[in-house]
């Protein structure tokens, strides 16, 4: 998936960015101890307990971004892997002198422990952060993946709780001889249960855990999203229309249950730090501590600590990400540079004994090389390659923010506590369903509707969350799937449903109820009985029911009466199920018509499909709502070559096509293969150059085809021909396209994309 700008809708984890910083300072003071020259007490607070949220909240940042919503990709992780044991090798390299110094290599039995440092404690003793990076985040990886994050996080737990019992809480068991004898072979593995295995894997989860539900202080409902994309739009001086500001103006009550849930997480926050130090210094009094770093208070500590960080949203700050790991590597080869400094100056009084000042050099010298080479590495370093259309025969051009625009006008026109169903099924009509579906996740929509299984895999596999609802058929063989992936299966009809749940597995379902189209589902005037028994069907979580318009599009009298007759027969249905004693579950009849043209329907979700994508299936339609719709997609090519063909002479196949006049033909490398239709050819359709309309000449060919540019000045070689979309002031529009090759929207858009590059 290939993507140029950024998005403008995206606001960076501020928060995030400025406490790594913070965190690695922390780390910093358990290394120096700056309060030890003032009080034992304090600086056992400060280094033992308040510091020890520092590491955990790199993990919980690191799940934060592992884990959630891509927690089936492979690739993501083993980029994490890779990228991490870098690290690690490079830190590695860079402290043997220190290990020479101090006598690293000439320990006994050097081999066994140096794997052992390797695996779990580090070369050196910050180190240890690193290969328990990579074994946590795969082992939580691995959990999420596996288990959902309820049992993920208590598998977690569990691990934490064994480590807890060999680091704080050792002194509790450190007697009993069964206890004893476990954590002795566990510490002649790893010197610490501080590892990857017992300390790292419950953050990693915590973290993905908070990005999956959303808990990460962003209002991700209709009025948040728009409001995001509203600021943008203010600070770059562009248009903002009136269904936007509406919409955003909508977030000023939300203010304040944002700022009260911000409130109360402060306050949890604090009371689990209040918690958590009093749990330490009970623990360092009766001296039962093996070593500090594991709390029966740290986890919901570090929880609410980063919930009150997700709070802060702003400009992101990637340079803080990479001076924060750099400190966190350097420190302890600066404390080394400012000891042999003091030595040679003769300042040891000053700069080592004196533990404040002592604390203050490291962090400045740290944070002043860190700075360096972040400066450095961005001037010199490896730049991340920007999306270059200009190697492209052919691409879609996708709009983010027109989208966004799209998804807070149709829940606008909404009724209220009625939920947008997203439609992505046939790539998001040619839309690119894995990035447009995400972004649609990110934008607070958590229902989507796919035609098939594999769809629905796909959407899971890209991160996608809350209700996938399968509209066709899947074979009750792949029941396992269904559950595996926690997909919602519509229920065709009895003999399916009976199909269905003898597999055995538990899955959520949505009825299928047919008014009158007559394609899938129950009948509404015979089927009542069967419909009562799927409801008890024990396998079935029965979470919708529906139906579909078939002649919703239409405001044509005898259409509006065979819709309403539509509509009446559903809620029959649902009376007589209700008048049985069934709880009616989540119901839905709107498709993107549906709404336009019965907006006051009151139901739990509208199937937005074409809608969402900003056109509607023919030019001209007439509909009840008039939504300020804005298209999504867009189809480019590049003029590969200019061809001057003589009056008389002919061009493409079948020689359909002959110059009246000494003409100048554009070669544009894009044809039906792309899903521009073939049945354009000689029908008086046209393309945009330069500002100008040039039409298509000749067959549409399956991979190019030509348009006559003899009355466009200035074109060239290189430039990007507008087949759908906007140039400049002028606009191909996608209806108008569909409409003349004889077809509508939903096919031409759902059409394309096979072989072309998508730029969001």
């Amino acid at each position: 998936m290939r993507v140029e700008n950024k998005r403008c809708c995206d606001k960076g984890y501020t928060g995030i960015d400025v406490f790594r910083l913070v965190a690695a300072l922390l780390v910093i003071t358990i290394h120096t101890s700056p309060l030890a020259g003032l009080s034992g007490t304090a600086d056992f607070i400060l280094t033992r307990i308040v510091a020890r949220v520092a590491v955990p909240f790199f993990f919980v940042t690191s799940g934060f971004f592992l884990i959630s919503r891509y927690n089936y990709q492979t690739a993501k992780l083993c980029a994490f892997v890779r990228k991490t044991a870098l690290v690690y090798a490079a830190a590695i390299a860079l402290y043997i002198p220190v290990n020479l110094y101090n006598g690293y290599f000439r320990m006994d039995y050097l081999l066994p422990n140096l794997i052992k440092d390797i695996v779990f404690d580090g070369t050196l003793y910050h180190l240890w952060y690193l290969p328990a990076s990579i074994m946590g985040g795969a082992i939580a990886w691995g959990l999420v993946r596996k288990l959902d994050y309820r049992k993920a996080f208590a598998a977690g737990a569990a691990l934490y709780l064994v480590g807890l019992f060999g680091d704080s809480y050792y002194g509790t068991l450190e007697h009993v001889p069964v206890c004893s004898s476990f954590y002795a072979l566990i510490f002649q593995a790893s010197d610490y249960t501080r590892n990857g295995i017992f300390f790292a894997p419950v953050f990693f989860i915590m973290g993905g855990f908070i990005a999956d539900k959303g808990d990460s202080g962003e209002n991700r409902g209709e009025s948040g999203s728009v409001n995001k994309c509203e600021i943008v739009r203010e600070q770059s001086g562009c248009r903002t229309s009136k269904s936007v500001r509406t919409a955003s103006e909508k977030t000023v009550s939300g203010k304040a249950v944002s700022g009260k849930k911000a409130w109360m997480t402060g306050v949890c926050f604090g009371l689990m730090l209040a918690l958590m130090l009093v749990e330490g210094l009970a623990l360092h009094h009766f001296q039962v501590q093996r070593h500090d770093s594991m709390y029966v208070f740290l986890p919901p500590c570090v929880y609410f600590l980063f919930l009150v960080l997700l709070q802060f949203r702003g400009k992101r700050s990637v340079w803080l990400r990479d001076l924060s790991l750099i400190v966190y590597l350097i420190h302890p080869m600066m404390i080394v540079v400012i000891r042999m400094a003091a030595k040679v100056l003769r300042l040891q009084g000053l700069l080592v004994d004196n533990s404040v000042v002592h604390f203050l050099s490291v962090t400045s010298v740290s944070v002043a090389f860190g700075a360096a080479a972040v400066a450095l590495w961005g001037r010199f370093g490896r730049k991340p390659k920007k999306r270059d259309t200009s190697t492209d025969r052919a691409y879609i051009e996708l709009n983010l923010e027109n989208l966004a625009h799209n998804v807070a006008v149709l829940r606008k026109a909404m009724p209220p506590k009625c939920e947008l169903m997203a439609v992505v099924k046939a790539e998001a009509y040619g839309h690119g369903m894995c990035e447009t579906a995400v972004q649609l996740d990110k934008l607070g929509v958590r229902a989507f509707a796919v035609a098939t299984i594999d769809e629905g895999i796909r959407l899971r596999r890209c991160g996608v969350r809350g209700e996938v609802l399968i509209l066709g058929y899947t074979a009750p063989e792949r029941a396992w799937e269904l559950r595996r992936y926690d997909l919602a299966q519509t229920l065709i009809d009895y003999a399916y449903a009976c199909r269905l749940h003898e597999r055995g597995y538990r899955v959520k379902v949505h009825v299928k109820i047919d008014t009158g189209m007559h394609r899938l589902g129950f009948d509404a005037g015979c089927h009542i009985e069967e419909i009562m028994d799927v409801f008890a069907m024990e396998h079935f979580n029965v979470n919708g029911i529906y139906t579909h318009l078939c002649a919703a599009d239409s405001l044509d009298e005898e259409d509006v009466l065979f819709t309403k007759q539509q509509i009446a027969d559903f809620y029959s249905v649902l009376r007589r199920l209700k008048k049985e004693g069934i709880r009616i579950p989540k119901i839905h009849i709107q498709s993107s018509y549906g709404l336009l043209n019965y907006p006051e329907l009151k139901c739990s979700y509208v199937r937005a499909g074409i809608a969402l994508y900003g056109v509607l299936s023919s030019p001209g339609a007439r509909t009840r709502l008039q939504l300020d719709l804005r298209p999504v997609l867009s189809l480019k090519a590049k003029v590969v070559l200019l061809r001057f063909v003589p009056k008389g002479e002919t061009v493409g196949y079948g020689r359909t096509f002959v110059a009246d006049r000494d003409s100048v033909i554009a070669i544009l490398p894009v044809g039906y293969a792309d899903g521009f239709p073939r049945s354009l050819s000689n029908r008086g359709s046209y393309v945009l150059i330069n500002g100008g309309w040039a039409p298509v000449v000749g067959r549409i060919c399956m991979d190019q085809l030509a348009v006559d540019v003899t009355d466009i000045p200035g074109v060239e070689v290189g430039m990007t021909a507008t087949l759908i979309g906007y140039d400049g002031g002028e606009e191909i529009a996608a209806p108008v396209v569909a409409d003349e090759s004889g077809s509508i929207t939903n096919e031409l858009l759902s059409r394309m994309g096979s072989r072309l590059g998508h730029m969001y």
